[in-house]
């Protein structure tokens, strides 16, 4: 008797939206920085901490979240995520109603707590995305959909705390208060229907070897660990592009509600590179690809630093009347802003190509350097808090001279830090 088969089109649908929460919940925390300068009258690098303690829970979980996953499975750890997630916004949610004294902490320990969450998430998502298609094709044609949905959540993010905060002279959390109940509601519903959804455990296989021992097998690697050093050179980059723009155009005439606008349409150029990227992954190598972006990226950086920012250009992007009308024009920037956000479609790209340079040859240690990535995914909170840092002492213009930096390593890396010198058959076990 033929077994009927399953329809997963509820549990797949809801892995999606928690692919788009990753984003969401993930790059809530930067433009929050501008809500932090107003109502606490933080510098940028304060302002950016909210961002640094939501990817420093990165460091702090990204073994014991593999662990985790290993000895409950995977239907588990996303519930216990999407559990944790929905703490962590609810913590910030409270911040808006502690004392102006102890405020800003609660918002830093809700931020830390949602960053728990986003890397179990990481973790998790793609292997179920792929298992609930049947693998094959059809699973990682799921897995290029939900990482577009995450692309354009990326998108939406900056520009919704633009428009919530508005031109307000002085941003509060509760402003943002909308943005959280959405997040709230999501984590609800998502853990409710997996709760209840039998779905098929991803595979996981059980290493015959201590995680330890694959651990530091891989990190006899050279071209793994400069490699490694990319993933956090890499995700600060990525989130400290944006976050700084965001912050520089919200204290200039442009105003906040633009500069979220702004902000957004450099991840939406970010969906553009990965979509073409992804057509053209198959003819052109990671090493091409991480050369060619990075080299790429340094330009624009440069144009931004080096161009005078009384030159203004027209960019298209999504625009609110004193009404509240929203409608889609072109609005004036400084010509540095064009610069910066173009380097968007230069990063969309990187993370898959540093992967699989890091990667190759590593045989049985893959897991497990897999692992060691997803902790150094901390960089996206620490570059972008030096580049604050910077922005403080020397300016906003300036402190892209971090990401030029950061750009000048990866070019660095595509082209000789990437050499392979030995392989896992290499060692003796």
């Amino acid at each position: 008797m033929e077994t009927k088969k399953q329809n997963f089109a509820l549990p797949i649908f809801m892995m999606i939206l928690l692919f788009g929460m990753i984003a969401f919940v993930t790059n809530l925390a930067a433009p929050m920085g501008i809500v932090l300068k107003d109502q606490f009258g933080a510098t940028n690098f304060q302002g950016l901490l909210g961002n640094m303690a939501n990817f420093i829970a990165y460091a702090v979980m990204g073994i014991p979240g593999g662990i985790l996953l290993q000895r409950v499975g995977y239907k588990k750890t996303a519930l216990i995520a999407i559990a944790v997630g929905f703490i962590g916004i609810g913590i910030q949610y409270l911040s808006g109603y502690a004392s102006q004294s102890s405020a800003f902490t609660v918002y830093l320990l809700g931020a830390f707590v949602a960053g728990f969450s986003m890397c179990l998430l990481n973790i998790v998502v793609n292997p179920m995305l792929n298992t609930l298609g049947g693998g094959g094709n059809k699973g990682n044609q799921l897995i290029q959909v939900g990482g577009s949905f995450n692309s354009v959540m990326a998108t939406f993010t900056p520009t919704f705390v633009g428009i919530l905060i508005g031109e307000a002279t002085k941003a509060q959390i509760t402003d943002v208060f909308p943005l959280m109940y959405s997040a709230m509601g999501v984590f609800a519903v998502i853990f409710f229907v997996l709760m209840a959804v039998r779905i098929p455990e991803p595979h996981a296989e059980q290493a015959t070897e201590k995680l330890g021992d694959l651990m530091s097998g891989a990190l006899k690697f050279r071209h793994f660990v400069l490699g490694a050093v990319a993933i956090f050179v890499y995700v600060g980059v990525e989130v400290g592009t944006p976050g700084v723009l965001n912050l520089w155009l919200s204290d200039s005439p442009v105003g906040k509600t633009t500069a979220g606008f702004v902000a957004g349409t450099y991840w939406l150029l970010m969906l553009a590179g990965r979509l073409v990227g992804a057509s053209v992954g198959s003819k052109v190598s990671s090493k091409i690809m991480l050369g060619v972006t990075s080299f790429v990226g340094l330009i624009f950086i440069l144009g931004a630093i080096l161009a005078p920012t009384s030159i203004e250009v027209s960019l298209p992007l999504f625009q609110r009347s004193a009404s509240g009308a929203l409608s889609f024009g072109l609005a004036e920037v400084p010509i540095n802003a064009m610069f910066i956000v173009l380097v968007g479609l230069s990063t969309s790209i990187m993370w898959g190509s540093i992967f699989n340079l890091a990667v190759e040859g590593l045989g049985r240690y893959t897991a497990a350097a897999s692992g060691i990535f997803m902790v150094l995914v901390c960089g996206g909170g620490i570059l972008p808090a030096i580049q604050g840092k910077v922005a403080d002492i020397a300016g906003y213009i300036p402190s892209y001279w971090v990401i030029f930096i950061g750009l000048a390593y990866l070019l660095y890396y595509a082209l000789i830090g990437s050499k392979v010198h030995r392989r896992a058959d290499d060692l003796v076990i």
